[in-house]
């Protein structure tokens, strides 16, 4: 790599013409650089430095695709979608090559290297006006910087492993060319570097800061989320990439998992006391307000769960999340809606409904016929308040909408119970036999035997060749605004903030760092009892069943209820690749959906279980455990070598 030599800011470019006497001066600084006077003598310049810089972190928020990256406002690929939690009609097609050339896309290097020379600048400059400010604001600021840098080197180390570290600014032509193209580190000096930076900041930071700026405990949860991934490498990566010099460019050696496990534990412990769940509108055995007071915990901005947020203000900077997302029935003008469809395995892991005895969602009798009921809402009626705010159902209620989604009319006779529609795991089409569908939203309503029309579809699907509907029989409900007008219901017009780090997070982690010490050997607490704890604050939040004792504790548990509680929040991806598990989970896999219909001759509702209809197969390749270095980046740089099987 060639560390890019950018020694001042840019902030515009002057459009005027001027004209000068002959005998004028012309030795005068050019209008459009701002000088390091400008910027660190006084608070308004380095407020918009850092400013600069935040804007800069690549934090995977409303605006992040996993193909097109950071800060896209045409956003209609979810980064969910590559992680099994949903389908989505713009992520692959119909075969498993689409879906495999998605999965290695989300390259970030070049921008990761600006911020961090951005960083290291601030670093060095700073301190030659320290005079001018309080100790405690400069070091906060420096805090900051440190921050900032590595929460870069996170992003690229958890993508790349080991990368070229550079702590200092390199500018051409104090140093020679040669000398800005550097080799790349081993991963373990990688992330050895990403806790120094983190122990830098949280030394430095102070304990308050603006909304939207980081605070030393704040660090601290970030060193915890950091460490966390890093001692998982140590303890399930096998891939390993060693250069001439011995070096291991990809790889931790398998005996530090218990030091960074152990540093990200000591990190999440620092925030105890410090953040609390949001539990403003929870009540004690009331479903409706715990479902109340997870939707709000998204919107609360006094929420005590906020360690850091990215603020959004329209007109100025928005995004699109509820554009894409609302059900069809909440369409707004811009004719998008329905892009995230959370699929049946990621509902499955939730409590309060009814399973079979591989864990699955019942829809059959014992007699292997479909289950009827009254509503669509019925088998879901228990179901784990988290749950429902995360996940629309089919006839569940959202903005005074009960939302309509069903697959069909099916007209056939019910005097025997109805047969499943298509045998287990077929990837075919349905038969038109008995069954009445739509192509689209502009149905015809189909008369029932009582003489009351139905749409056979309803208002938010599925339809068979609609872009706009449910393929999966549920919608997101997660940070959807339930208040916006259906007017305002358009791209780049939401507004709702991003939690890029909640306390709920940080518990996760706690109690994954303790079961891992303990199953490690390390006896210096009582780690399970301590994940036990952390597991059952967010259970009793999330309405969900208690485990009756630390006893009930195992990895899966944890692994399930991360993926619960940060389901939709760009997360879960990271944790197949850090558990190394996602090459198993995506292997040529087709998820699974849940589609309603009605029957006309009992005039009940039954839900048909099968695989994707539009027959996206995933598949994750191993060596995408670490993605390919930008082709560019070893071309231009001899030193730098390639991530295996590229």
């Amino acid at each position: 790599m060639k560390y890019k030599g950018y020694i001042i800011i840019t902030l515009m470019a002057c459009g005027m013409a001027f004209s000068f006497p002959s005998c004028q001066d012309l030795d005068i600084a050019p209008m459009n650089i701002v000088k390091d006077d400008d910027v660190f003598s006084n608070e308004a310049g380095i407020r918009s430095y850092m400013a600069r810089m935040y804007s800069e972190m690549p934090m995977e928020d409303f605006r992040y695709s996993h193909t097109r990256l950071f800060n896209h406002f045409w956003l209609v690929n979810p980064f969910s979608c590559i992680s099994g939690e949903g389908l989505s009609r713009d992520v692959g097609g119909a075969a498993t090559e689409s879906i495999v050339t998605e999965n290695n896309k989300n390259n970030y290097w070049d921008d990761a290297y600006i911020l961090i020379r951005e960083a290291n600048y601030f670093i060095e400059t700073l301190p030659q006006y320290a005079n001018l400010y309080s100790t405690e604001s400069v070091d906060n600021w420096l805090g900051e910087a440190y921050f900032a840098r590595a929460f870069a080197y996170y992003a690229l180390a958890k993508r790349y492993g080991g990368v070229p570290l550079v702590d200092k600014v390199l500018n051409y032509p104090s140093i020679s060319i040669d000398d800005t193209y550097l080799p790349r580190n081993s991963e373990e000096e990688t992330w050895d570097f990403i806790s120094r930076d983190f122990d830098t900041a949280i030394e430095k930071l102070s304990t308050v800061n603006a909304r939207g700026r980081i605070t030393k405990y704040g660090a601290a949860a970030f060193k915890s989320r950091a460490m966390l991934y890093a001692g998982s490498i140590a303890k399930y990566n096998t891939t390993s990439l060693f250069d001439s010099n011995n070096k291991r460019l990809c790889g931790i050696p398998a005996d530090r998992a218990k030091d960074y496990f152990k540093q990200s534990y000591d990190a999440a412990k620092m925030t105890e006391g410090k953040y609390s769940l949001y539990m403003k509108d929870w009540k004690a055995g009331d479903k409706e307000a715990q479902y109340q007071n997870y939707v709000n915990l998204f919107f609360a901005a006094d929420s005590p769960e906020n360690i850091l947020v990215k603020d959004y203000q329209y007109p100025e900077t928005v995004h699109g999340w509820d554009a894409y997302n609302v059900p069809r029935q909440s369409m707004g003008p811009n004719g998008y809606s329905a892009e995230i469809n959370p699929t049946l395995n990621f509902v499955e892991m939730f409590d309060g409904f009814e399973k079979d005895a591989n864990g699955h969602f019942k829809n059959l009798d014992a007699s292997g016929k479909y289950l009827m009921f009254d509503k669509t809402m019925d088998p879901f009626v228990n179901a784990e308040p988290r749950l429902r705010a995360t996940v629309i159902f089919p006839g569940d209620v959202f903005k005074k909408e009960n939302i309509e989604i069903r697959r069909g009319i099916y007209t056939g006779s019910v005097t025997n119970g109805i047969a499943p529609l298509l045998p287990v795991g077929s990837t075919e089409a349905y038969l038109e036999t008995n069954l009445i569908t739509s192509a689209n939203a502009s149905q015809t309503a189909y008369t029932l035997p009582n003489g009351t029309k139905m749409n056979p579809a309803g208002a938010s699907g599925t339809f068979n060749s609609d872009g706009t509907c449910s393929i999966s029989g549920f919608s997101i409900r997660k940070y959807l605004d339930p208040n916006r007008e259906t007017s305002q219901v358009l791209e780049n017009h939401s507004d709702q903030s991003w939690i890029e780090m909640r306390y709920a997070e940080v518990l996760l982690t706690r109690a994954e760092t303790a079961y891992e010490l303990q199953s490690l050997g390390v006896t210096d607490g009582n780690y399970t009892n301590d994940a036990f704890t952390c597991i059952n604050q967010l259970r009793e939040r999330a309405g969900a069943t208690l485990l009756a004792s630390a006893g009930n504790l195992n990895l899966d548990v944890i692994r399930t209820e991360r993926r619960k509680e940060l389901g939709f929040e760009h997360k879960t991806y990271w944790d197949m690749k850090r558990w190394r598990v996602a090459d198993k989970e995506q292997n040529s896999t087709l998820y699974r959906i849940l589609m309603p219909f009605f029957a006309a001759n009992s005039m009940k509702y039954f839900f048909d279980i099968r695989t994707d209809e539009g027959n996206r197969r995933y598949t994750f390749d191993t060596r995408w455990y670490y993605q390919q270095i930008p082709s560019g980046e070893i071309t231009k740089n001899a030193k730098m070598e390639q991530n295996p099987g590229y």
